[in-house]
């Protein structure tokens, strides 16, 4: 193999596919990036047997061929290189040669025929489209509450579902629930599926923030392709049933509260101040009511913290501890600046939503006292 090439491409496309790089592979094959010639240039390749994703690059192919790098010593090595091109060029032995200016290495690959080849979609009837920066906006506004816990594997997961006309991208990690849905129009393809949340999580670092910009979805029954023309991203998907949502989600509330967001946001933040800054760093904010504002509050042995709020409320007064991370993670992905909190008595979840629609519902459990 023989190329030559952009260090700035290069060196982007190797940032891209390291993402699906495996760290701590027993396969030490997998810790690699398998770089093959194309008609038009240059295939780098990143597979943890999970999550692939593939990036094209534009080079002069003087020879074709293949060979795997390993991808944090031939990352760091590209991005150090001058600003200049990049000649590549393999022997038999699988050794690269790369020079760029004044600089010529010799490093050592590893034969590209045992790197694991990555599914095939072929059925290009099934997919759909969908705006980058939609998808990554619900994916920001989800990920954050995707389990961790492998033994609830299904949980690791985001549920993306469509009834054909609205797209939901729900994550659950058993103590709060986040969902963000858009309207896509008419003739949306019906779809449910469980993508891992590590993938999702690195889908949306390479999705663009163009109001233009497309992604095409290709689905089977295994795997997701998500294809972006330069960079495109194969996930396998998670086996099982999905919580269902609207089963945990109660539709008679005891209390209701409608405010501004960023002022319990900010309030939230100030008393995350003195319970974080704490030997008991899981001390709760405590949420309560005095009939005419939300009070939050908060006390360690750093201090006491009493911040009211202006607020409308309807229904039983209400005191209730939560988890001041969670609440702080549901209100920084707030996309309006009136919410609507619903309790359901001092033991059960509070439910954040717009006042109007359903856009975005964050669900919190609270911490028994």
């Amino acid at each position: 193999m023989k190329f030559s090439c952009s260090k700035d491409t290069l060196s982007d496309a190797v940032s891209t596919v390291q993402r699906a790089v495996s760290n701590n592979s027993t396969v030490p094959i997998l810790s690699g990036i398998l770089l093959e010639t194309t008609d038009n240039g240059i295939k780098l390749t990143g597979y943890d047997l999970q999550t692939g994703i593939e990036a094209f690059i534009d080079a002069d192919v003087k020879e074709k061929g293949s060979v795997v790098v390993l991808s944090k010593f031939f990352g760091d090595l590209v991005k150090k290189l001058p600003d200049e091109m990049v000649d590549i060029e393999t022997d038999a032995n699988f050794s690269l040669k790369v020079s760029c200016a004044n600089s010529k290495f010799k490093i050592n690959g590893l034969d590209s025929e045992p790197f694991p080849k990555i599914p095939v979609i072929d059925n290009a009837d099934s997919k759909l489209v969908v705006s980058q920066k939609i998808l990554k906006d619900m994916i920001n506004h989800t990920n954050f509450a995707v389990s961790k816990d492998a033994a609830r594997r299904v949980l690791t997961g985001s549920n993306i579902t469509s009834d054909g006309h609205i797209m939901s991208i729900v994550s659950v990690d058993g103590f709060r629930m986040a969902v963000n849905r858009a309207d896509m129009g008419q003739d949306f393809p019906v779809i449910n599926y469980i993508v891992p949340g590590k993938t999702l999580s690195e889908i949306a670092k390479i999705l663009s923030d163009e109001e233009d910009s497309e992604i095409v979805i290709y689905m089977s029954s295994q795997h997701l392709l998500f294809d972006m023309g330069d960079v495109r991203i194969i996930s396998r998907l998670i086996d099982g049933d999905f919580i269902n949502v609207d089963s945990i989600i109660s539709k008679n509330p005891t209390s209701v509260v409608v405010c501004d967001c960023k002022a319990v946001l900010a309030a939230c933040d100030r008393a995350a101040l003195i319970i974080m800054n704490t030997e008991k760093s899981q001390s709760p904010v405590q949420l309560h009511s005095d009939g005419n504002d939300i009070i939050v509050s908060a006390k360690t042995e750093n201090g006491i913290m009493d911040e009211p709020i202006d607020a409308e409320i309807e229904g039983s007064s209400f005191d209730i501890d939560f988890n001041v991370k969670f609440l702080l993670d549901a209100l920084k992905n707030v996309t309006s600046e009136k919410i609507r909190i619903e309790f359901s008595g001092n033991q059960g979840p509070c439910l954040i939503k717009p006042v109007e629609g359903e856009e975005f519902i964050y669900l919190i459990l609270p911490v028994r006292r």
